[in-house]
């Protein structure tokens, strides 16, 4: 029996690879060239299926020029790359890779809370410089994170993860706002009050957004939400760049309208606001949140199952538009 053809349009651990050829006739990218939406349609012809990272856009203009795909294969759980209506549209069905990269992303939001909490990217930087000469009582005091209250935009299933390290390990009193509040058993295991979002950010010390990101996600957090929270405050985005005013957050950096804040996403990624390098109460990471080898490796297994399960036996794993299959008639 012939092959189903796929591409794999980034680089990718190479016994992934090699999983999928036992399966699919493969065109890598293991160069990892970022290809343009022309290029991408060019490689997508004849093409079944796509193996992603989440950072492929995927559009009613490619699809028009794509006319055999049956499924794009995110190996991230965000999908904010994929038109989820053109692509239902056009019958070709979207999967994600939720659940296996929740702890550590979790992990990660901690990391990157205590970092800039205790001001740890910013003391580094002045102790390279060789500016450290003596102890002083004040020299880079941070916030205290224990003890203190965490409010979490977004409590899915990585701001669950978020809350019950807060409660349990640092003894964090949690508020959450989220599109629809939790159950009361689930609040009570991390002992969460559901709260506004304007309650939220006018009484968190800490602030962690959490949210997917969609049109009406978009600068959920701007000027006038910063002007809400506390001065000593600080913002923590874990989610999709876009959520956050990157602009406005540098202003109000910059003017110390809030403490500081962490950042793992940014609008426009891998570019960042030029605004934000000026600035030193700010930690910036490159999108790294779920980058553990065995968090990594995980996310392109549920992506293969996916391609496997699908392409092969027409049923995907974790499948987000399966509306899209009555277009197909599969």
């Amino acid at each position: 029996m012939t092959k189903p053809n796929i591409l794999v349009t980034r680089a990718i651990f190479p016994e992934v690879l090699e999983q999928l050829s036992q399966h699919f006739t493969v065109e890598s990218n293991q160069e990892d060239v970022i290809m343009s939406a022309d290029e991408m349609a060019r490689r997508l012809q004849g093409k079944s299926g796509a193996f992603m990272t989440g950072t492929e856009r995927v559009d009613a203009a490619l699809l028009a020029q794509c006319p055999q795909l049956k499924l794009c294969a995110n190996m991230s759980v965000g999908y904010n790359n994929f038109d989820v209506a053109a692509m239902t549209a056009a019958g070709v069905l979207g999967t994600n890779a939720p659940d296996v990269l929740t702890e550590t992303t979790a992990d990660f939001g901690f990391a990157l809370l205590l970092a800039t909490a205790r001001r740890v990217s910013e003391s580094e930087h002045f102790l390279r410089a060789g500016k450290w000469t003596r102890w002083s009582y004040d020299l880079f005091a941070g916030a205290e994170v224990h003890g203190t209250t965490l409010g979490i935009v977004g409590m899915g299933r990585i701001g669950q993860a978020i809350a019950k390290r807060a409660a349990l390990g640092f003894g964090m009193r949690v508020i959450y706002h989220n599109r629809s509040r939790l159950d009361a058993a689930t609040e009570t295991s991390f002992n969460a009050h559901y709260v506004s979002k304007e309650e939220l950010l006018r009484t968190a010390d800490h602030v962690m957004l959490v949210l997917p990101y969609s049109a009406s996600s978009h600068h959920t957090i701007g000027a006038a939400e910063l002007a809400l929270m506390k001065p000593t405050a600080i913002l923590i985005n874990l989610a999709r760049g876009g959520i956050v005013d990157d602009t406005a957050l540098a202003a109000a950096l910059r003017d110390k309208r809030i403490a500081a804040a962490g950042l793992d996403v940014f609008e426009g990624e891998p570019k960042v606001n030029p605004a934000l390098l000026t600035v030193p109460n700010v930690v910036l990471t490159p999108h790294i949140a779920s980058a553990t080898i065995g968090t990594r490796r995980a996310m392109a297994a549920l992506a293969v199952d996916n391609l496997i399960g699908f392409l092969l036996h027409g049923k995907a794993v974790t499948p987000l538009n399966p509306e899209a299959l009555k277009r197909t008639g599969v």
